[in-house]
């Protein structure tokens, strides 16, 4: 597909344990298009997350290929890799990771200090609806409005490709509402192709695309024909 942001082909992952190997992905073939938004869905230790890092650069394949535009980056170098994430990534995970002793603005702005065409702070705040918590705390915000942060410093470089690991999984549902929100809007308005794994099967309304998930294999690809906004999907 010419369009194709990653393309991942016979992509496997075997862990070895004390116990054994684990196989946490077998022969994954998929083909993701720029712009669109992905919902990854199956239970724990389907090969959801496993994906998502390999294909953010977070963990390397043991078999098979995954591209981004025109880099292989199953057998990218270290540098290489942290160059990738760099300039092309954003992450948000389940817990927020932000430095308590640091503002949101300033939480945000490790980011953007290294990034090459970057938001201001204030800029990524204000997409996500934090115009007025620039200078809180962590402790001073919600659980709703921290993971909002977090959208902001990972959306405030630009990245071509927003990965999302449970990023509603320790929310309330109108908290995980608004968040969902956020990451929908950027998506849109930045072009960003998305992708997001969740347990929830209820967030697969959102997606352009629906991947399920089991023992490491891709089990049914669903095209939604009836994209809904966050906010008027069934909880």
């Amino acid at each position: 597909m010419t369009d194709a942001a990653l393309s991942v082909r016979e992509l496997g992952k075997v862990y070895s344990t004390s116990a054994g190997d684990v196989h946490a992905l077998r022969g994954v073939d998929l083909e993701i298009v720029n712009g669109e938004t992905l919902v990854l869905l199956g239970p724990s230790g389907s090969g959801k997350s496993t994906l998502l890092n390999i294909l953010g650069g977070l963990d390397r394949a043991t078999s098979g290929s995954a591209r981004f535009q025109d880099r292989e980056l199953t057998r990218a170098s270290d540098v290489e890799l942290t160059r990738y994430r760099r300039t092309s990534v954003g992450f948000i995970f389940q817990f927020f990771n932000l430095v308590p002793s640091l503002t949101a603005r300033e939480n945000v702005a490790l980011i953007t200090e290294i990034a090459s065409n970057p938001m201001t702070p204030e800029e990524a705040l204000a997409r996500v609806g934090l115009a007025d918590r620039f200078d809180h705390f962590p402790a001073q915000l919600s659980g709703g409005q921290q993971q909002r942060v977090a959208v902001a410093r990972a959306i405030a470089k630009r990245p071509q490709l927003l990965f999302c690991d449970e990023p509603t999984g320790s929310l309330d549902s109108e908290s995980g509402v608004q968040v969902l929100e956020a990451i929908s809007e950027v998506a849109r308005d930045v072009g960003t192709t998305t992708m997001i794994v969740s347990h929830n099967a209820d967030i697969a309304g959102m997606a352009d695309r629906v991947i399920r998930f089991r023992d490491g294999r891709i089990t049914d690809i669903e095209r939604n024909v009836a994209k809904l906004a966050p906010r008027d999907m069934t909880w």
